[in-house]
């Protein structure tokens, strides 16, 4: 793991962070590098969380066929209940 993954990592999670404390909402952020479905399904298995939200960005039906896509993963292999934004 390089500098430059640290310092995107910091620079993405900071300001959710910041947004969660804020509004008094308990939450944890994490980094991790690997394939995205794999690692976010494995951290939210390992850390026995009530609820894992996630972004979605809406490929359609043909575009997750082709493609899949990693939320479409993580619903598949999460055993943590899944609410997906768009």
């Amino acid at each position: 793991i390089d500098q430059y993954q640290l310092d995107e990592a910091e620079r993405v999670l900071s300001p959710v962070t910041k947004f969660l404390i804020r509004h008094d909402i308990d939450a944890k952020t994490a980094w991790k590098v690997g394939h995205a479905a794999e690692q976010i399904a494995k951290f939210a298995d390992a850390g026995k969380f009530d609820l894992l939200v996630m972004g979605s960005h809406g490929h359609g039906a043909l575009g997750n066929l082709v493609m899949g896509s990693v939320a479409t993963k993580v619903l598949a292999h999460c055993r943590v209940p899944v609410l997906l934004v768009r």
